[in-house]
This record gives C-alpha cells, sequence and structure tokens, in this order.
C-alpha cells in the first residue's frame, strides 16, 4: 500500500490525491481525509462542513458540469467514475480541462469555480464528497454543457447513451458562461497612509474607509457579503499615542484597535477567510535592542496595550498574518514630511536622539503583504520593514534636511526626558528595531 501523495493539474488549484486502500478477505478500508497528512502535502485546509453522497445505479449516469461557490473535496466509496472539471474561472486557465478516473484509491480537491462533472464506469457507484459550506437554495452556480465543443471532452460512453438529466443537457456552451469571479481582498483603513500603498498594490481589492464601513461597529458586519472574499487586510487603527492616555482617547482605542478587531476574528473565522493585521513595536517595552516576533508582549502604554491586545486576538484566527512594523511614513502627515516642512518654514527643531528604530515606507510594507500573501507563507507573524541601519529620530531628521538641500545642523539633539518636560506624552519604546 502506498502513501498518500498530491499531484498537481492542468487547472490552477485542482489537486489529484492518492490514497491508500488497505484489503484483505473482509473488504478494505481508507482514510479518505486526514487533515494533518494532507495538509501537509499542499491541500488546502478548506475546513469542511457537510458530506454529500450520490448513488448511481447504472453505468453512464452522468452529471454536470457544475461549478459552486464552494471548495469540494471528491472521491468514490464504491464503484469508479470518470471525472472532468473544466476551470469556469476569470482568468488566463479559463477553460481549461483536466480529466481522470476515480475510483475508492483517488480523491479530486476541486476549488470554488472549477466546474464538476462524472460519468459512471461501473454500476451501484457512490460518489462522495465534502463541501466547505452548507447547501443553499440561494447559491450561485455556474454551468457548462455536457457536450460543449470547445472544450471537447472524451467521454468515455457517447453522451447519446448516457443518463442525462434534462437540466444538464440544457446548459449553455462556454461562450455563453459568464466567468466565476475570483474571491477579492478588502482594504481596511483606506484613506490612510499605509490604505493608500495598499490600494497600488493592490489595484483590484475593494478599499473601505471609515466612511464606508465602521470596523468598530458590530452591525456593520451582518451588511457584508462576505462570501465574495477570501482576505482581509487591516490597516486602520488608533495611533494617536499621547491622546490615547486621555479618557476618552483610551476608550477610542480600544474601541477601534481591540473591540473592532474581535469583529473581524469573527468574520475571518466563521467565512474562512485570511486576516492580515497591521501590528507595531509598541507592543514591546523597548529595553532590547531588537525584537524577535516571538519576544512577549510588555506595552507601555495604552497605545501598544491595545495593540498588544488585538495580537492576542488575531492568533486565534487559523488563516492570520500579524505583520509587525515600525514608524510607517508614507502619503500622509507623518515626521518625515513634517521635518521637510520645518526646514522650509526656516524653524531649527530639537529632536530626540535616544528613541533608536527603523523607518518603514508604506509602499515597502504593502509589498511586503503582496509578498505574504503570494507565496502563501506559513501562516503567523512576521516582522515587516525597510531597510538600512537603525538610526534615532535625530539623524533621520538631519538626513532629512540634508536631503531637502538644507543645513543638517539646523536640527539639534535632546533626550525623551528633556523633550518630554512641559508635555503630556505617552512613553515610548526606546529600542523599536524589529529583527
Amino acid at each position: 500500500m502506498t502513501d498518500v501523495s498530491v499531484q498537481t493539474t492542468t487547472i490552477p488549484g485542482l489537486l489529484l490525491v492518492d490514497l491508500p486502500v488497505h484489503g484483505d478477505n473482509r473488504g478494505w478500508f481508507k482514510e479518505n481525509w486526514q487533515r494533518s497528512k494532507m495538509t501537509t502535502l499542499g491541500l488546502p485546509d478548506f475546513g469542511p462542513v457537510q458530506n454529500n453522497i450520490s448513488y448511481n445505479d447504472a453505468v453512464g449516469t452522468t452529471r454536470g458540469i457544475h461549478a459552486e461557490p464552494w471548495d469540494k473535496y471528491v472521491s468514490v466509496a464504491t464503484g469508479r467514475i470518470f471525472g472532468a472539471w473544466v476551470d469556469l474561472r476569470e482568468g488566463e486557465s479559463f477553460g481549461t480541462v483536466f480529466t481522470t478516473e476515480v475510483g475508492p484509491d483517488t480523491a479530486i480537491f476541486v476549488p470554488r469555480g472549477v466546474g464538476n462533472a462524472y460519468q459512471t464506469l461501473e454500476p451501484q457507484t457512490a460518489y462522495t464528497y465534502l463541501v466547505n459550506a452548507h447547501w443553499s437554495p440561494t447559491a450561485a452556480y455556474t454551468f457548462l454543457n455536457l457536450a460543449d465543443e470547445t472544450v471537447d471532452i472524451d467521454w468515455p460512453i457517447d453522451l447519446d447513451q448516457a443518463e442525462l438529466s434534462d437540466k444538464d443537457k440544457a446548459h449553455p456552451r462556454l461562450f455563453e458562461v459568464e466567468p466565476v469571479a475570483r474571491l477579492k481582498t478588502v482594504i481596511l483603513g483606506a484613506k490612510g497612509q499605509l490604505g493608500r500603498a495598499l490600494q497600488d498594490t493592490f489595484p483590484d481589492a475593494d478599499a473601505w474607509a471609515h466612511d464606508d464601513f465602521d470596523i468598530s461597529d458590530p452591525d456593520a458586519y451582518a451588511d457584508v457579503d462576505w462570501s465574495r472574499y477570501d482576505t482581509i487586510i487591516n490597516a486602520a487603527a488608533y495611533t494617536k499615542v499621547d491622546e490615547a492616555e486621555s479618557e476618552q482617547g483610551r476608550r477610542d482605542a480600544w474601541r477601534i484597535n481591540v473591540h473592532a478587531v474581535v469583529e473581524l476574528a469573527k468574520v475571518a473565522t466563521a467565512h474562512r477567510l485570511t486576516l492580515v493585521h497591521v501590528s507595531s513595536d509598541y507592543v514591546f517595552d523597548g529595553t532590547v535592542e531588537e525584537h524577535a516576533t516571538e519576544e512577549l508582549f510588555s506595552p507601555l502604554g495604552v497605545y501598544g496595550q491595545t495593540k498588544a491586545a488585538a495580537d492576542a486576538v488575531v492568533q486565534v484566527v487559523p488563516r492570520h498574518y500579524i505583520v509587525r512594523t515600525s514608524w510607517v511614513v508614507g502619503d500622509g502627515p507623518n515626521f518625515l514630511a513634517t521635518m521637510r516642512r520645518l526646514a522650509e518654514d526656516g524653524v531649527d527643531p530639537t529632536v530626540v536622539d535616544d528613541q533608536i528604530g527603523r523607518l518603514t515606507h508604506a509602499a515597502d510594507l504593502a509589498a511586503g503583504i503582496r509578498d505574504l500573501l503570494a507565496s502563501r507563507a506559513p501562516y503567523g507573524t512576521y516582522n515587516v520593514t525597510s531597510g538600512g541601519e537603525p538610526m534615532s529620530w535625530f539623524q533621520i531628521a538631519r538626513e532629512t534636511f540634508q536631503d531637502a538641500g538644507h543645513d543638517p545642523h539646523r536640527v539639534s539633539p535632546t533626550s525623551t526626558e528633556a523633550y518630554a518636560q512641559g508635555r503630556s506624552m505617552a512613553p515610548r519604546p526606546r529600542y523599536s528595531t524589529l529583527r
């Protein structure tokens, strides 16, 4: 008996699985779906919720071609089929065909939007499949005619001699089929520096600002058709570090940074979505010079506490990326923009020289998120910043003045303690550098 193995096919995401069948004088036994083994071999952990069996009494019974709005995992309990799959998703592979025989020793993973059909080769064939959504009479199917000349499936039993339903006979030809739309990404916090960069990086994504979708309103989630999405990128956050220490600021920070993330985590878990959550160096107290992803939380102020609490929430979402970053600058108000304005206005600023970290350009952060998703990296926590040696805010300010054509010595250094004199300031990490 061979071990279970997974093979790719001509259709992206359609995976053929060889199953060990153990037999003796009594019959045979197989593990039809074994989550641990199969996901290790590359099969998606697709979260089946319903098991269906289609019994077919006669040879030549033919069903399809149906593309369903969920993933399915197909096998045969008894008998044998000729299976045919046609990619009906929008994209370059639209119309691609894969065929093979399936018996008890074979299974196939069929991703959402790939048309599925089969023809029985033996009597009393029991066709069985797992799906990761409950059947609904309102579900949107896409159909293709079994006899379509373009895909030209070589059915073992001529369709004129096969058992077909009238509905299957009436399905449209390929040129009449509207391709199944691919699942989308939604960007939250679209008006922020990172939100703008994410829109450039994910031009096909839906981008929602607070006016479009209030992430802290539990009722707003019920109005969204989450079946259209496979990924949420949460770039929305309360980032007013100093104001978070006030009575109202503390409430707002917890409402947006934590309670809203709880709602996102519920949605992502219930709908099997990937949740990308942007975190911060402020989850640490900054007492070590470089922070690894596995460092334990030790936030100093309210803002850091809310970001750490949100990280803890997101970690329980099965499909999650916590993207920890630092000192983000992009299209919008930020430290570099302020220093350039001061340089042009003739102001000679005093800047702290004992907070050390690394700038992150919003475009670099967005590209890092894109690469994590595109490579299907293991779910978990990642540090994503721009490159370069760690610097103090004072050093960055001087370089900014110089790059703008002004004398860098106009910028003077000071300590955090001295700068905070007479100001209402939240505590800040001394070291913000992420490994």
